[in-house]
């Protein structure tokens, strides 16, 4: 309960910020790819489920083109490789487009490992994580469901997991968590896109 209440906020702020500032170059580069391959801006904000279901707005680096319509999910889009864009191909294969979470982890709406923010309008979703008291904790950069399928899981087997994680929160669960999550990355495992697949 300890660790659930007050260390891992501790370790989500401090391993977030040294990361910031580790991966400083990182952004640097990113910015500059996102700004040469298309228009627009260089984050990406959108509208999300965090904690006992508040809305916040979480941050990545745009991956698509800004005609896209936005609030829909990338299953949604009939042809979302027409939306994607040269870079955003790149940064959603290797989930670099995730890294300006770790401003929403600094600021307490997210945290390193946790369920998957849903979008405001995935009621679905939303509605089957209330079964699993998943909504009660903060969303996470990285969780259990996002390795055990991601992009490919149906809403109740991903629900499912969110509630797994919730009985099984722990340091040492977390950090198995995180070590998968270097393997999947590296491995670019779940990673679909198309209208009959998933992407959050």
């Amino acid at each position: 309960m300890l660790y659930k209440m007050l260390i891992k906020r501790l370790i989500d702020f401090i391993f977030s910020l040294m990361g910031m500032l580790i991966l400083l170059p990182v952004f640097l580069i990113l910015i500059l790819l996102i700004k040469m391959d298309s228009k627009g801006p260089v984050l990406f904000k959108q509208r999300r489920i965090g904690k006992d279901k508040t809305e916040f707005y979480i941050y990545k680096f745009r991956t698509m083109k800004t005609e896209t319509p936005t609030d829909t999910p990338t299953h949604l889009l009939g042809n979302p490789e027409f939306y994607i864009t040269r870079v955003g191909k790149f940064l959603r294969k290797t989930s670099l487009d995730e890294l300006p979470q770790i401003f929403n982890i600094i600021k307490g709406e997210m945290s390193i490992i946790g369920p998957r923010p849903a979008l405001w309008n995935q009621f679905d979703l939303i509605n089957e994580r209330d079964k699993y008291l998943a909504n009660n904790i903060y969303p996470g950069l990285t969780g259990w469901a996002q390795i055990n399928g991601r992009d490919e899981l149906p809403i109740e087997v991903k629900a499912k997991l969110d509630g797994e994680y919730v009985e099984k929160l722990s340091l040492l669960f977390d950090l198995k968590v995180l070590l998968k999550t270097v393997v999947s990355v590296i491995r670019s495992e779940g990673v679909k896109e198309g209208a009959h697949l998933q992407k959050h």
